[in-house]
């Protein structure tokens, strides 16, 4: 029943936040504001809470590999490698987001920039949701699993 239980918040977060901040960060840059003003999509208080949405589902996030971390010790699966690589790659994941994505939108909502700058953060956006495809792969292909 416990594996049940931490199975079901590590998925259902992962969902919610981490799939969340994915969509957020994907879509700041085309509404964040510029300089000079462009016309379209811009639209800066979208921007603005895609930001807030960034920042905090990054923190709500934090449950995803916690609890992913209790469910692998109480199933006995710390020492495989696709729990490794999924643990390096969630840590990469949430060091890219908390100190390049967030403070780089921070700077775009407070002082709009060229376009050119925009791009940066999408690539980085891309990078991160990259990120978290492959550990989803990894969840469910599991190379390496025992049993």
């Amino acid at each position: 029943m416990m594996e049940v239980v931490l199975l079901s918040v590590h998925v259902l977060a992962a969902v919610v936040f981490v799939g969340g901040s994915a969509v957020a960060t994907s879509l700041f840059p085309r509404y964040a504001p510029t300089e000079p003003p462009e016309g379209g999509e811009r639209n800066p208080a979208v921007a603005a809470a895609l930001h807030r949405v960034s920042r905090g589902y990054a923190v709500a996030a934090l449950i995803v590999p916690l609890a992913g971390i209790v469910l692998a010790g109480v199933q006995g699966r710390m020492g495989e490698i696709w729990i490794t690589l999924s643990m390096v790659l969630t840590a990469g994941a949430a060091v890219l987001l908390a100190a390049q994505i967030v403070p780089r939108q921070r700077a775009a909502l407070d002082s709009p920039g060229p376009v050119a700058r925009l791009r940066t953060l999408a690539m980085l956006a891309g990078l991160y949701n990259l990120a978290w495809a492959v550990v989803v792969v990894l969840m469910i292909a599991r190379p390496g699993a025992e049993g």
